[in-house]
């Protein structure tokens, strides 16, 4: 049974492992090491930041969000995160996070949300399809990796949005 609760500053070794996980497996972000509590936490909207635990307390995955920009016209749009522990994916944790990290965006006033996967991500890009995001462009060859299974390598992202369903932006 996975029950969702706010992030806390003790749930930083859970969260940096899954974070860890992500980075080590190459399909979630160019990131080549996890930072420390401080940098995530000065780095995150406090709005949405939210982990999934099991039965033993034990995170099982989370999410969160940045600002895009610090200028007032886009303080109602995000770049957000979905990280799930590698025993647990493909089970509805990031659904029920993802779900969960949307209702709390769309009740602060937050009009969209986007975010940048990798086209081998076909999970998370199904799994944002579902939560009613689209796809705005691929970016290709936008960066390259730096370390992990696709070191050396140019790759591409999909750029996804959700734009609010109250249809006032």
């Amino acid at each position: 049974m996975i029950r969702l609760r706010a992030m806390a500053s003790e749930d930083w070794p859970s969260v940096e492992r899954i974070y860890a996980q992500g980075i080590e497996d190459g399909e979630a972000t160019f990131e080549v090491a996890t930072p420390s509590w401080e940098a995530f936490d000065a780095g995150r909207l406090s709005v949405g930041r939210i982990v999934a635990v099991d039965e033993s307390d034990a995170v099982r995955g989370w999410v969160a969000a940045s600002p895009v920009s610090s200028r007032p016209a886009y303080r109602g749009v995000v770049e957000h995160s979905v990280y799930i522990d590698r025993e647990v994916r493909g089970r509805g944790v990031g659904r029920l996070l993802l779900d969960a990290f949307l209702a709390a965006a769309d009740s602060e006033g937050i009009w969209t949300i986007q975010s940048s996967i990798f086209p081998e991500n076909a999970a998370s890009l199904r799994l944002h399809e579902a939560a009613g995001f689209r796809v705005v462009g691929r970016r290709e060859r936008i960066a390259q990796a730096q370390i992990g299974p696709h070191a050396g390598q140019w790759r591409d992202t999909i750029l996804i949005e959700r734009r609010t369903p109250s249809g006032e932006a």
